[in-house]
């Protein structure tokens, strides 16, 4: 074996393990507040995106009109990436904070 190979493999090993890492990773999805999104169209986005019923998502589109922001999904960073990529489409402004293990 010459020592690209060795490199290649060693590289392939750490984004591996990268994206274990990452997909065993307890996130949430945070949605914040804005001045152009209707409530309609907030609830209707966290009903498709993130399967809540139409109660959840109504009481979190409150709570990030009042407070500025709210947890609307907490899982895995994988499950929540495609969310968050889907809310941000949408024109929801949204991020991904990955919660710190003590």
């Amino acid at each position: 074996m010459n020592s690209n190979t060795e490199l290649s493999n060693e590289t392939l090993t750490a984004l591996l393990q990268d994206e274990d890492v990452e997909s065993s990773t307890i996130s949430k999805l945070v949605v914040f507040n804005d001045d152009y999104n209707t409530f309609d169209w907030v609830i209707q986005c966290f009903m498709q995106v993130c399967n809540h019923t139409f109660e959840q998502a109504e009481q979190l589109s409150l709570i990030v009109h009042f407070k500025g922001k709210a947890t609307v999904k907490t899982d895995a960073f994988n499950v929540l990436r495609p969310m968050k990529d889907s809310l941000v489409e949408r024109g929801l402004s949204a991020v991904i904070e990955s919660l710190v293990e003590d």
